[in-house]
């Protein structure tokens, strides 16, 4: 299997730990979002949207991280997908992450990371509506973790990899989850609990620090 992406993107951020948990042995190719790597005609033949990550397995060609991480619990058998009623929980997690959770997330890395490598300025407008959004759904994940350790059942699941990642660029994009204390402390147990979750944050920070540095946005 060969994984291409950048450790820097939350989505290929959700492949990596899903592999890292099942343990899984792939090749890794770094396609470089501010270099234009995703423009290349070669990119393009894998993923014509020219988005990141795409899973090449055999003659499977996968892009959309959520449908890379599906194919790669099926694939392996892992503890990511549960069984019965929580399989189906897990899955309405994912849709929901997709549908609800990750709208405002992409805006705020938009302002707060793409703008600052073009030299624009933030549009407070845009940053008004993405907190809105962020604490509207937030809402509804405080009141689901209340009493839960993880999302579905009592496992790190790929639910709690489609949520979490909005994590990705916490002290770069400033999301307001810390608003959401249940939120907040799920996400700890995440980084403190499950092995492959803090190395992908290792690996996001390595990726970019030195690159917000280069760009001008470092704080």
């Amino acid at each position: 299997m060969k994984l291409y992406g950048d450790p820097g993107s939350g989505s290929t951020r959700r492949v990596l730990a899903a592999l890292y948990h099942i343990g899984a042995e792939f090749d890794f190719e770094l396609i470089d979002l501010f270099n234009g790597d995703n423009r290349t005609p070669q990119f393009l033949a894998l993923n014509p949207n020219g988005m990141i990550p795409v899973l090449v397995d055999g003659d499977v060609v996968l892009w959309e991280a959520s449908a890379i991480n599906l194919h790669l619990a099926e694939k392996f058998g892992a503890d990511l997908l549960p069984s019965g009623a929580d399989r189906m929980l897990t899955l309405q997690w994912m849709f929901w992450a997709g549908e609800h959770w990750r709208q405002g997330p992409p805006a705020l890395f938009t302002e707060r990371i793409v703008k600052v490598a073009m030299g624009l300025p933030e549009d407070p407008r845009a940053l008004a509506d993405a907190d809105a959004s962020i604490r509207k759904f937030a809402t509804t994940l405080e009141a689901h973790l209340k009493d839960r350790r993880y999302v579905v059942g009592d496992r790190f699941s790929l639910a709690d990899i489609d949520l979490a990642a909005t994590f990705t660029h916490l002290s770069r994009t400033f999301p307001p989850y810390a608003e959401f204390p249940n939120v907040m402390a799920w996400h700890q147990r995440l980084l403190d609990e499950v092995p492959a979750w803090a190395r992908t944050r290792d690996e996001v920070e390595q990726r970019m620090v030195p690159l917000m540095a280069k760009l001008g946005g470092g704080k």
